[in-house]
């Protein structure tokens, strides 16, 4: 196993000042997996026009870039439990954040734990499994990690008094822009990650044991807390609005979430603006939007300052770097704020792979990889990308084969009772070529909960107990298709006969997904096309898609 990887990497000469070159064998690669929280392709890399994010567009343009990567569910512990266990949210059984999945569903081995049962170093920062119960009020240590996680000190703040408000007072505000210098320890969250991440890397530079290092920045999460230079480089008067602004007019309200994290912020909760569907002042959304594209900036320097301080202590050439984030975050698109919905823009995420001597060649490099980008410099874009659909269960085997290791095999049918397998796909073969063509049979999963058949003060985020309807949902090339279901939150059955609403969205004419054409999917022509991308879905979603359309009146 320990061979299975073998890399005839670097220019010597840029590394110890030897003209010739030489090569070395690299049994089993490092591993930096790096996750953003709530960021969605919001990247110059994922040609965003607007943002400005040099230092990961400088890592996409020598790695290998998933344009169309989807989360399983758009929420943080779900989420982040679905991809480090590879298996999807009904396997899990965590749709809340109230329970750990060992006790709750399966004692299921993690993405680190597989590292550090073959003899890796694994060291956790920040927020990579969410804390709290969702992982055991431990960050699922001694499991996954070998060293007790690390959370900035300043975390606790996030839920404080901390704004400043234009009375001068401190406020929990939703945009809260700040002096650095000001708060508590002079510090922030993600800065104290990065500087724990750095000494982390430090001190593994001379190890012969390979490493395992998840750092997981707390932004572009709310509440915005940002340094607030960062607004610089977003002027009021060159920010726009969502371009589709409005809420779809046949948008099921089942589909609707009402942005209830947002609505509870005290500057949003002064423009008394009405439940569920709004809509926010203009002004307001405009500014809600730049403060999130500041605090996708400032995450990219923290990425920055990690990729530099990697090429320093000279671990570049022996270390896969995985860059991605645990769903997306709507910025006023169909009239809604906020993840916890199954649009496009809160499940697909960023995904890219950094993998030495294969997305890039190392005798390129002359001084360094990754040289510290500033925010307000050019950014570099790359042309390596896949473009057909992958899924975050698929990361825990395609990190694990690139970095040397044996990938996990595919789970059965029914797998609680297995603890190693995944739900994914290994995709480490799409690294050999550059993509040829579409895949057409190829999909990306993903589900919601819902408590209610209209929007709810619990509807983004209700508790298991309170789930009455899974929307399941389906994305291809061609269409977004999402199926609104019964649900038993006892049994964790769905009743395929209870269909609540569905959504089609045609993506050639409609790619922001706002003409729901549902009510005509049954003719013959769509019915056989949607027939068609569901062959290659797991096999107990494909059972509750198939028959809510036949419930529905298809010919299933």
């Amino acid at each position: 196993e320990n061979l299975m990887f073998c890399l005839c990497c670097c220019r010597v000469g840029s590394l110890f000042n030897l003209p010739n070159v030489w090569c070395f064998v690299v049994y089993r690669k490092n591993v930096l997996f790096i996750m953003a929280d709530d960021l969605r392709t919001s990247l110059g890399c994922y040609d965003d026009s607007v943002v400005k994010s040099p230092n990961i567009d400088q890592l996409a343009s020598k790695s290998h870039v998933f344009l169309n990567a989807y989360a399983q569910q758009a929420v943080c512990a779900p989420s982040r439990i679905s991809m480090l266990t590879s298996r999807r949210p009904d396997t899990t059984r965590l749709y809340d954040f109230n329970s750990y999945w060992r006790v709750h569903s399966g004692n299921y081995t993690t993405l680190p734990q597989y590292f550090k049962s073959k003899g890796y170093f694994t060291m956790s920062v920040g927020k990579v499994f969410h804390p709290g119960i969702a992982s055991n009020h431990t960050d699922d240590y001694p499991y996954s990690w070998s060293i007790p996680a690390y959370h900035p000190a300043s975390y606790r703040f996030e839920k404080e008094k901390m704004c400043r408000g234009e009375d001068g007072k401190l406020h929990i505000n939703l945009l809260c822009a700040v002096n650095v210098t000001e708060q508590p320890g002079g510090t922030l969250p993600d800065l104290e990650s990065t500087d724990e991440a750095v000494r982390l890397l430090k001190s593994r530079a001379n190890s012969h044991d390979p490493f395992f290092l998840a750092v997981g920045f707390h932004k572009p999460h709310i509440p915005f807390r940002i340094p607030q230079e960062y607004l610089s480089l977003y002027p009021l008067d060159k920010m726009t609005l969502a371009p589709d602004p409005d809420v779809p007019k046949l948008l099921p309200p089942v589909a609707y979430n009402p942005w209830m994290d947002v609505r509870k912020r005290e500057d949003v909760q002064k423009l008394n603006i009405s439940f569920p569907y709004g809509p926010i002042p203009k002004d307001f959304q405009l500014r809600i939007r730049q403060h999130y594209y500041a605090a996708v900036s400032y995450v990219d320097s923290q990425v920055g300052r990690l990729l530099s301080a990697l090429d320093e202590l000279q671990l570049t050439n022996s270390t896969v770097v995985v860059f991605t984030s645990d769903h997306g975050w709507s910025l006023g698109e169909h009239g809604e704020w906020a993840k916890y919905s199954n649009f496009d823009v809160t499940t697909r995420v960023p995904l890219i792979f950094f993998v030495p001597g294969v997305t890039t060649n190392c005798n390129q490099w002359k001084t360094s990889a990754f040289p510290f980008i500033d925010v307000f410099s050019q950014s570099d874009h790359n042309d390596k990308v896949v473009r057909n659909m992958v899924e975050l269960v698929d990361v825990f085997p395609t990190v694990s084969h690139l970095a040397g290791l044996s990938a996990p095999q595919h789970c059965p049918e029914v797998s609680f009772q297995k603890e190693l397998c995944t739900e994914g796909h290994n995709r480490a073969s799409t690294f050999r070529f550059r993509e040829g063509r579409r895949d057409e049979e190829g999909v990306a999963f993903s589900q919601y909960p819902r408590p209610a058949d209209t929007p709810q003060v619990n509807s983004d985020l209700p508790d298991l107990k309170d789930i009455k309807v899974m929307g399941y949902s389906l994305r291809t090339w061609d269409y977004r298709y999402t199926l609104w279901l019964g649900f038993n939150p006892k049994t964790f059955q769905v009743n395929v006969s209870d269909v609540h609403a569905g959504e089609l969205y045609m993506l050639e004419d409609d790619p922001s997904q706002d003409n729901n054409t549902y009510n005509s999917i049954f003719s013959d022509s769509d019915h056989t096309v949607v027939m068609k991308k569901m062959a290659s879905l797991p096999p107990l979603q494909l059972c509750y898609l198939t028959a809510g359309m036949k419930t529905s009146g298809g010919k299933a």
